[in-house]
């Protein structure tokens, strides 16, 4: 057998097979361990997911127990009391209208669940002519075709793009990028939101089926928030013309923002509303649609079924480790921890990163929070893309310890960089200095280097 001459030798294709990745084999609370003993503070729960770190020992016990009760049933044949019962703890949680829930393995899921409940809805109306979706540019939605082509994240989407489904996309609502001088923070929202209705009277108002959006923006843009009085006049609209309005909290949800449903702040209630990272923690894969009793009542009191399924819907043992993950974040008050130490996060980097002249921004809401860099900071003016500097902040953050999620192309696909945070609910002051200082020493490095 002849050598194999790749330095990291593995079976598995990684994301990126150029890089070599540390081995994970321990959780502690808010640190991940590796293979070599290092410990690396999880400032980005991975992808906005671990809320409750790596070792809450409750929803480990809560998923023993039920593999020793049952593990899985198909949802063909039974149903479950986890996930019955997680169903009743969302529902009696949920924003006013939502009645119903149907729960998945993830967000992709999650979102082409409610694209294929908005148009079967129409279908059982017989409003057959329904078949546009709006969406927002630099916005993410999920990796299967239906969800990337709702999303707006143009480096994902580019190799896909011939087998995309054809998408409205319009600008999302980006203060520090496109607010202009003359407005204030409320103008400025509603003249955002004013782009779907024209975008809808483009299509023609009886072919649009949804209008999709992530209430608080992630990983394409890094935690922007929406402008005041936003998602109202987006609701205004929809309901004006008949399109629903499915809101995508799957990274921005579960407590994320400081409130179990991120909508919650905007006083609105979605038609459809999908969720997952949080709901879970990452201790097991589940994700989830809400819906409204409407469109629950349209699909089962017309042909009957939903046509639509996967084979691990419902899963019993996920649905037991999602329940004590919710009774968890209930019955510790970590959504208050959430709200405190959000604004302690907020403070900490707004006093590392204010005067930095190479940041442009910092924003978010709750524990889910970014800086954006620039190059000129007067001027707004991003660093080249080719630069990589987002990737330069991962690698250094990561040899400081700590685990953050970068992205580039934050402004339009082509130029931008920032830094996404989504610590744990479990983190505490301590924990928020130690983000704060090992992220601006990675960010100081980084910079140095792209401008050396």
């Amino acid at each position: 057998m002849t050598s194999d001459p790749r330095p990291n030798r593995t079976h598995i294709l990684h994301r990126d097979p150029s890089r070599v990745l540390p081995v994970a084999v321990a959780g502690d609370g808010p640190f991940v361990i590796d293979s070599a003993g290092r410990r690396y503070l999880d400032a980005s729960g991975g992808a906005a997911v671990s809320c409750l770190g790596h070792s809450e020992h409750r929803v480990i016990a809560a998923i023993k127990a039920q593999l020793d009760r049952l593990p899985y049933a198909h949802t063909s044949f039974f149903t479950s009391e986890p996930a019955e019962a997680l169903a009743d703890f969302l529902i009696s949680r949920a924003p006013e209208g939502l009645e119903h829930v149907y729960f998945i393995s993830g967000g992709s899921e999650a979102n082409e669940t409610a694209l294929k409940l908005a148009r079967q809805y129409f279908w059982e109306k017989g409003e057959t002519g329904r078949r546009h979706f709006i969406a927002r540019q630099q916005s993410y939605h999920g990796n299967t075709l239906g969800a990337l082509s709702v999303g707006g994240n143009p480096a994902r989407r580019a190799v896909y793009e011939p087998i995309l489904l054809p998408v409205s996309h319009i600008p999302p609502c980006f203060d520090y990028r496109n607010r202009r001088a003359d407005e204030t923070s409320e103008e400025y929202g509603l003249r955002a939101a004013n782009e779907l209705e024209t975008e809808i009277l483009r299509l023609g108002p009886e072919t649009v089926i949804a209008f999709i959006a992530e209430t608080v923006g992630g990983a394409t843009c890094g935690a922007i928030t929406p402008a005041p009085g936003y998602f109202r006049r987006i609701r205004e609209i929809c309901d004006k013309y008949g399109v629903l309005l499915i809101l995508d909290e799957v990274m921005c949800g579960m407590g994320r923002t400081g409130t179990l449903f991120a909508c919650e702040q905007e006083g609105v209630s979605p038609d459809l509303l999908t969720c997952a990272k949080g709901l879970g923690a990452g201790y097991q894969p589940i994700g989830a649609c809400l819906m409204s009793g409407e469109i629950y009542d349209a699909i089962t009191q017309g042909s009957g079924t939903f046509q639509h399924g996967f084979t691990y819907i419902g899963h019993a043992t996920a649905c037991a480790g999602a329940l004590a993950v919710q009774q968890v974040i209930e019955e510790d008050g970590l959504l208050r921890n959430c709200q405190a130490m959000g604004d302690a996060l907020g403070a900490a980097l707004r006093d590392r990163f204010g005067d930095h002249p190479h940041i442009g921004d910092i924003r978010g809401r709750g524990l889910f929070r970014a800086i954006e860099l620039v190059e000129d900071r007067a001027a707004k003016r991003p660093f080249d893309l080719k630069l990589k500097l987002h990737a330069k902040i991962r690698a250094e953050a990561m040899a400081e310890g700590l685990m953050v999620y970068p992205g580039g192309g934050t402004i339009d696909g082509r130029s931008g960089d920032h830094v996404l945070m989504a610590p744990p609910y479990i983190i505490t002051q301590a924990g928020v200095d130690m983000i704060a200082t090992r992220l601006a020493a990675a960010v100081d490095r980084a910079v140095a280097a792209v401008m050396a």
